[in-house]
């Protein structure tokens, strides 16, 4: 198992070396050639989110709304709170300014690849309307570029998997509830083995329900979840508000000198919060177009604008709040923990007593229902590829795998996510890319048409 996990580790390195530069480089370039024009429409998209624009009787699956929060539901959990922690330490606190610069970009890349997924749906083996990086390629784009939406599908059947969520779920309520009170000990794998099994009975009574379920699950869950959590940290932030700049400053120094990491080493600071701010907000993974692809509407740029709003909710502000916490309470210095086990003695550190408590309850929701839209995302690919008929078949294996998971470490199942987002980016980047000009077409029409 050691090798094992050495090897994935190896090869997720590597990949992400050259992600850098196509998530990073892609996402500029679309920043740029789009003129910052989306920005200047965040107040609308919040409109279109209030339900201004609804319309039942238009194509598609699930509200604005509801594709937003089935995307966030992915996003915002593991990658925000465990994610953030895994991020400040491996690459210190200035591996929080290469997330910020990384949502930046994230917000165009966002834009401009779930306008495609409206814009260029396909129908599966049974004729349903579906959208995503692979129907984008095939109904978008020539033969030549027809390998493209393959490879995305296997890479993205495969990386969506059950991984991070329910490894951190079951490492927070066993470090927090069941350890502290002497009722698990050093070998803990038989309690992880009948956590994962349980959280996987709990989990298949939603995913086996399919999109639709699944969005008016997190619909409800994932809003009030986050309004808790925003208030926890927000509380933690306004308590100690005079270290505020002084945290602030830390961060933007440490990202350009990396004393904060072993050796000093700033391209490990700026490749660490990348690859942590590409699993907090997907941005260019390619994952939420798959939610966003299923959206009611037949106006493409409503739901481009609708999706750009994920990396400043996720990135920009949970996991702001959620760096700021760790940095505060010193916890990232004093312990030698990782992951959510990391940001639950932060949280203790500052409500001692009730704090990392209620960090379980919000993780137990936000893990439960990441992996709600994680299935969606994995059965669709995996649906492109067998057909949709077989669609289900990967629901049961994904259910299985949530056991597998809770019992593997934390280092192995971050570097096989990691590695197979970085070739889910490939195909989607490419293809974002290179229909950008069609983009930008339809928003200058839109604009026109509601001037």
């Amino acid at each position: 198992m050691n090798a094992i996990e050495s090897y994935l580790v190896d090869i997720a390195n590597l990949l992400w070396s050259y992600m850098l530069y196509l998530i990073i480089g892609g996402g500029a370039a679309l920043l740029l050639y789009s003129r910052f024009i989306p920005f200047r429409f965040l107040a609308h998209a919040i409109e279109i989110l209030r339900g201004r624009y609804d319309d039942p009787n238009q194509p598609g699956d699930i509200t604005h709304f509801q594709a937003l929060v089935s995307a966030l539901s992915a996003t915002i959990g593991a990658g925000n709170i465990s994610g953030v922690a895994v991020s400040i330490t491996i690459g210190g606190p200035g591996a929080i300014f290469w997330m910020w610069v990384c949502a930046l970009f994230g917000i165009a890349t966002k834009f401009f690849s779930c306008t495609l997924a409206v814009m260029y749906r396909g129908r599966d083996s049974l004729g349903r309307l579906q959208g995503g990086p692979m129907y984008v390629i095939t109904e978008a784009l020539g033969p030549a570029y027809r390998p493209l939406a393959y490879v995305f599908a296997v890479a993205g059947a495969i990386g969506c998997l059950p991984l991070l969520n329910p490894n951190q779920l079951v490492q927070v309520v066993r470090d927090v509830v069941f350890v502290p009170r002497g009722w698990v000990g050093a070998d803990h794998f038989r309690f992880d083995l009948i956590a994962g099994v349980i959280l996987a009975g709990l989990a298949a009574t939603v995913i086996l329900g399919g999109i639709t379920r699944i969005a008016e699950v997190a619909s409800r869950v994932v809003p009030a979840m986050v309004v808790l959590y925003m208030l926890c940290t927000l509380w933690v932030i306004l308590v100690n508000w005079t270290d505020v700049p002084r945290y602030f400053a830390l961060i933007f120094t440490d990202a350009f000198t990396g004393d904060a990491v072993a050796g000093g080493v700033v391209g490990t600071v700026i490749v660490t919060g990348i690859r942590r701010a590409a699993f907090s907000n997907e941005a260019g993974l390619g994952t939420a177009p798959l939610a966003h692809g299923a959206a009611k509407t037949d106006e493409p740029i409503r739901e481009g604008f609708v999706a750009m709003t994920g990396p400043v909710i996720d990135t920009m502000i949970v996991c702001t709040c959620t760096a700021l916490v760790i940095l505060m309470t010193g916890v990232w210095q004093t312990s030698s923990d990782n992951g959510v086990t990391l940001t639950a003695n932060a949280f203790n550190a500052a409500m001692p007593g009730i704090g990392s408590y209620v960090l379980v309850v919000c993780v137990a929701c936000f893990s439960v229902t990441s992996l709600f839209s994680y299935s969606y995302y994995g059965a669709k690919c995996f649906a492109f590829l067998v057909g949709a008929e077989h669609q289900q078949k990967y629901n049961y294996f994904f259910v299985g795998f949530i056991v597998v998971a809770s019992v593997s470490s934390i280092e192995a199942v971050i570097s096989f996510a990691d590695g197979f987002f970085a070739i889910m980016a490939i195909p989607t980047m490419v293809s974002t890319l290179v229909l950008a000009p069609r983009v930008m077409d339809a928003l200058r029409d839109y604009i026109a048409r509601s001037a």
